[in-house]
């Protein structure tokens, strides 16, 4: 489970559901454009980066990890990460980028997590929970393996940009799926994803336990004005992804954060 790298381009007609979402059959092109393209490495992973503050001694599970460029910005600052994918292949890219001795597991956000309760600090998922019909089992078990007090840093593609994009318009209140035609470093492939309300993502939170801390609409890091002109002023005028902070409450008893 992994991370799309730009809006999608194209609606499409259903796809075989084995195709649709194959990391593994495109591992190394997907990696090779989320390195560098002002989407992630510039837009969404900064404020990712940036949302999540001091990190040093913290404990993060990057659930949806991918090749690992998070994994490797959040160590980069102290943290202690360990990193989940259902894709193999990605996680080989991910080995390669942070090392044999680095704490990756083939993990699929749809199961439980295999993992104690509150081994983590934090939890971040990067552009993944759109990928799922149900947020309440995945959500539960990431409030599951955080800590009293600790905390799940989450982006998605804004779901008005969701609305937009269908023809007819879905119902906006509603959660339903589209699958349409992406392209990542000139390989094109079938993707499909979950858009749904607002709403719906706050009550999800709420009812797995959180609490809202952040809510984001995120603009680009300035350092992309002069690598991608057309893109950061499209960036910096529309909407994009949205993302979230949301906390376990500490114990009655008191916690230490």
């Amino acid at each position: 489970m992994e991370r799309v790298t730009n809006l999608p381009e194209s609606l499409a007609q259903p796809a075989d559901p084995a195709q649709v979402n194959d990391y593994d059959s495109f591992a190394e092109a997907y990696s090779a454009e989320n390195e560098h393209n002002i989407l992630n490495a510039y837009y969404e992973r900064p404020a990712t980066i940036a949302l999540a503050g001091d990190v040093a001694g913290r404990r993060i599970l990057d659930a949806g990890c991918g090749s690992g460029p998070l994994s490797a910005a959040l160590r980069d600052r102290g943290a202690v990460v360990t990193g989940i994918d259902a894709s193999a292949g990605m996680l080989a890219l991910a080995r390669r980028r942070l090392g044999d001795d680095a704490a990756l597991h083939v993990v699929d956000l749809s199961d439980p997590l295999p993992f104690a309760d509150g081994a983590f600090d934090d939890v971040v998922a990067s552009l993944v929970l759109h990928y799922l019909e149900d947020w309440g089992p995945t959500l539960a078990e990431m409030r599951r393996v955080l800590r009293p007090g600790g905390r799940l840093i989450a982006s998605v593609q804004h779901p008005f940009v969701d609305y937009a994009i269908q023809d007819p318009r879905p119902d906006y209140s509603a959660t339903t799926s589209y699958t349409c035609e992406m392209t990542f470093n000139g390989q094109s492939v079938p993707m499909s994803f979950w858009r749904r309300p607002l709403h719906a993502m706050t009550d999800a939170f709420t009812t797995a336990g959180f609490r809202l801390a952040v809510i984001s609409e995120p603009q680009p890091d300035p350092a992309a004005r002069e690598l991608f002109p057309d893109e950061f002023h499209a960036l910096s005028t529309k909407i994009g992804f949205l993302l979230f902070v949301v906390e376990v409450p500490p114990s009655a008893a008191g916690s230490d954060y």
